[in-house]
Order: C-alpha cells, then sequence, then structure tokens
C-alpha cells in the first residue's frame, strides 16, 4: 500500500508487548503484565531495526479533512485525529506534539484523565515516560564527563571499586559506555536472589535504594561478556545513575532538575505517577485492561531504577528535550547545539559497534525513506524510544535531517496502547506539514 501522496512514506508496525519479544521487527521491552514486587518490568524501548515505519503500511487517517490550525500561534490542531484513534483501541486518554526544529507546529488531546470521567486531558497535563527517560539520564551524564568528572571509558571499578562489597571482578572493567548502550552484562530480569523483590520494600533513600541494586547485581558475575552483545537492561542505567550520585554526592533527581530541566525551561517535570491520590488533577495510569490506578508509591516502580525511567512531564515540556536532541544531532542541516558541545551529541546519538540492535545512549538508531534529508550525502537516519511502565505509554520518532520529530504518549500501557500511539505517529507524519503555519516557540 502507497502512502497516498505523503513525502514522508510512514510504515506502520505490530508488537506484541508483552516481555522482551521481537514481533515484526521490534522489541518491546513493556511490563510483563502489573506492575508488582514480584513482576520486572522490562520497559519499552521499541527497536526497529526492521519495525516501525519498516514495510508494512499503516492505516493513515485523513488528517487533512480533521485537522485545523488553531487560534494560538496558529499551531496546527490534531484532536481530530487522535479522537477516532482512542475511541477504536479503547484508551483512555492521548496526547500529541509535533516538532519542526525547537518549535511545536502541532499538537493536540483526546480523552479524559480517568476512564469513565468526565474530566479531559488538556496539553498541559503531565504523562508517565518509562524508558523515554533514559536519554535524560544519558544527557545528564555527558554534562557530567564535559565537567571532567567522569569520561565515556570511567569504570565501575573506578566509581565503585573502594566503597561497594564483593563486586565479581568481571564487572571492575565495565564502561559507563557499555552500560548506556546495553552492553555491559547486566541482566535484563532483577529477580535473581530476591534483589528485586527487595527493591519494592523502598528502604532508605533513592540513593540508598540505588546502592542496594548496585550491590545486588554486582555481587554476581555479568550475565554474559561485557561488551559481546547488546541486553536491554534497566540495571544498566540504574548503575550508571548511582555512578553520577556517587561522584557528585547529588541525588541523580536533583542533579537531573538542576542539570537538564532548569536550563531548558522544563516545569512540569516530576519523578513516578503525576497527580495527588483520591483526585483527577492530572491523568491517571491505567492498566492493559483500562483499570485505573490511584497515584502513590506502588503506581510506579521503585526508586532503584528511577534513572532507567521514572520521569514525568508535559508534552510540550517532553518537546523541549526532544528539541534539544533533534537540533544537536551531527545529521540536522540547522544544528543548534545547547547545553552540550557538538562531540558530545554525536557520541550520544552513535550506536555501540557489536552484534544486536543498533542502540545509542537511550536511542534506537535506524535508517527510514521517510527520513531522508535533502544532502547528497543523507541516509534517512532516525532516532526513536518508546516507554511504559505498564499504566502508561508513549513514543517518540525523530527525524534529524528533516528537523522534524513526534511525540505521542497516552494513559494506558499494553499492546492496544502501542497500537494506538503507533497509528497517531503514522497519521501525524502523514498529513502535517502540509500545513505552513507560523510555529509556537518551546523556549
Amino acid at each position: 500500500m502507497k502512502d497516498q501522496g505523503s513525502k514522508f512514506q510512514v510504515p506502520g508496525s505490530k508488537l506484541d508487548v508483552q516481555g522482551q519479544a521481537k514481533v515484526n521487527g521490534r522489541i518491546s521491552c513493556c511490563g510483563r503484565g502489573a506492575l508488582t514486587p514480584h513482576k520486572t518490568p522490562s520497559w519499552p524501548f521499541r527497536t526497529v531495526a526492521q519495525g516501525l515505519l519498516f514495510s508494512v503500511w499503516l492505516p493513515i487517517l485523513p488528517l487533512a479533512a480533521t485537522a485545523q490550525p488553531s487560534s494560538v500561534d496558529s499551531v496546527v490542531n490534531v484532536n481530530d485525529v487522535l479522537k477516532p484513534i482512542i475511541a477504536k483501541y479503547g484508551i483512555p486518554g492521548m496526547a500529541a506534539v509535533v516538532l519542526q526544529g525547537d518549535h511545536i507546529i502541532a499538537q493536540g488531546v483526546a480523552g479524559a484523565r480517568k476512564a469513565g470521567s468526565p474530566t479531559p486531558i488538556t496539553i498541559d497535563d503531565r504523562f508517565h515516560l518509562g524508558s523515554d527517560g533514559k536519554a535524560m539520564t544519558a544527557t545528564l551524564i555527558a554534562m557530567l564527563i564535559e565537567e571532567g568528572r567522569l569520561t565515556w571509558s570511567t569504570t565501575i571499578g573506578d566509581v565503585f571499586g573502594d566503597t561497594v562489597k564483593d563486586i565479581d571482578p568481571a564487572w571492575k572493567t565495565v564502561t559507563i559506555e557499555q552500560l548506556l548502550t546495553h552492553r555491559a552484562g547486566a541482566p535484563a530480569d532483577l529477580h535473581a536472589d530476591g534483589l528485586w523483590t527487595r527493591l519494592w520494600e523502598r528502604k532508605g533513600t533513592p540513593t540508598q535504594q540505588r546502592l542496594q541494586l548496585v550491590a545486588g547485581v554486582l555481587s554476581s558475575p555479568p550475565e554474559y561478556p561485557p561488551g559481546s552483545k547488546f541486553v536491554y537492561s534497566n540495571a544498566d542505567y540504574a548503575i550508571v545513575g548511582a555512578m553520577a550520585e556517587k561522584i557528585t554526592g547529588r541525588a541523580w533527581e536533583g542533579l537531573l532538575q538542576e542539570r537538564l530541566f532548569k536550563p531548558l525551561n522544563i516545569t512540569t517535570a516530576g519523578f513516578g505517577a503525576p497527580g495527588e491520590f483520591g483526585k483527577i488533577d492530572q491523568p491517571l495510569g491505567h492498566t492493559a485492561s483500562g483499570k485505573p490506578i490511584e497515584p502513590g508509591p506502588r503506581s510506579d516502580n521503585p526508586p532503584a531504577i528511577a534513572p532507567a525511567g521514572t520521569v514525568y512531564m508535559s508534552m510540550p515540556d517532553w518537546a523541549k528535550f526532544i528539541a534539544l536532541h533533534l537540533r544537536g544531532d551531527p545529521s540536522n542541516p540547522n544544528r543548534e547545539v545547547r547545553l552540550l558541545s557538538a562531540d558530545s551529541f554525536a557520541m550520544l546519538h552513535a550506536p555501540a559497534p557489536g552484534p544486536g540492535e543498533k542502540y545509542a545512549c537511550g536511542w534506537m538508531v535506524v535508517q527510514r525513506p521517510w527520513a531522508k534529508g535533502d544532502k547528497t550525502d543523507s541516509v534517512g537516519l532516525a532516532l526513536t524510544h518508546t516507554g511504559s511502565n505498564t499504566m502508561w505509554y508513549c513514543d517518540v520518532w525523530v527525524a534529524p535531517e528533516k528537523d522534524f520529530a513526534v511525540l505521542v504518549a497516552c494513559n494506558q500501557g499494553g499492546d492496544n496502547a502501542f497500537k494506538a500511539c503507533d497509528e497517531a505517529i503514522g497519521a501525524l507524519l502523514h498529513e502535517v506539514l502540509r500545513y505552513k503555519s507560523k510555529p509556537a516557540s518551546i523556549q
């Protein structure tokens, strides 16, 4: 099926979101059911070695007939694009933003904060980003590297060798680069010796909980020879987050707020589930079956794995972070680096060598025809990732050669949530740039 004239040519995909199975070429790292102390969420990231936007063409909604420029800065309003998608898949609510460079050119919302409630989703509502927070942790690490506090080759032994007891010797030479690219030897599952259950007890400060994870993982040999292959693991990012804490003396949450969110004027960010218990002041997460989950300690993963993905924020604020990476990529014809050097962005977006998925530092790196720029050396580079704690779902696609990105999030987890976000991204990519509207600054 052809793309009906769109220059972006947006193919779709289907994905089974249980575990880390590869379906139609995409890896799902969504959790295996309800978030409980007995089930380790493997968190989503959707690889796209062959997947979303590959060879199966997504049914495209007639955006041209439904989306209209809004009265606010002439940003295209895509509410009516999202409404039939959430109805089709039974999703409570959804929000989306489209970026051209560092400006929002389209945005929209649909549905309710809570299933069965009349309270609507708004564009300023907070959404849990799950593993899409990994790129944020990686960006923080790059900042510390530029300051000289760390290097890409700093090892676990360098940081924890004199403070964490009983480290298996094979861990001591594992580098920060290997941790950020999921080639460190860390396990995909934290059940061994009851570690995951103990982490759910949430004893001590978040920093202490992360040190508990570090000690638990490093006391056993790596699951595979470090550097030999790709294995997606939340433990990788928990460990690297703990390394940042050790060398700065600051909690990861505070570092992220001060070093990344504040300079980007991100004001809605927090950690865990957004909102207040018993109120519908923010969207509630919903299980795959559609059951709403009240915010609280048990509505998100324990702080031990927070650097792997417990951040929430509004869609316009998330767009500020995505614009940072969109404009910072070496292939962007309008490249404009901020907060980091050009070399650091190149490193963050470069997939690690070796077998397996082409994963950089918090990004899957792929090539797609629809993302191909106008330069003779353009290859159609795309950066992508998904996030879910099994009660929320979000997806982002970044096309640096086109200076373009699309972000979608919904307040439910599971397979239907993936399908809904996938279809929304396809529709937005296919049509929205036909509007030559005045963009709204996200600064």
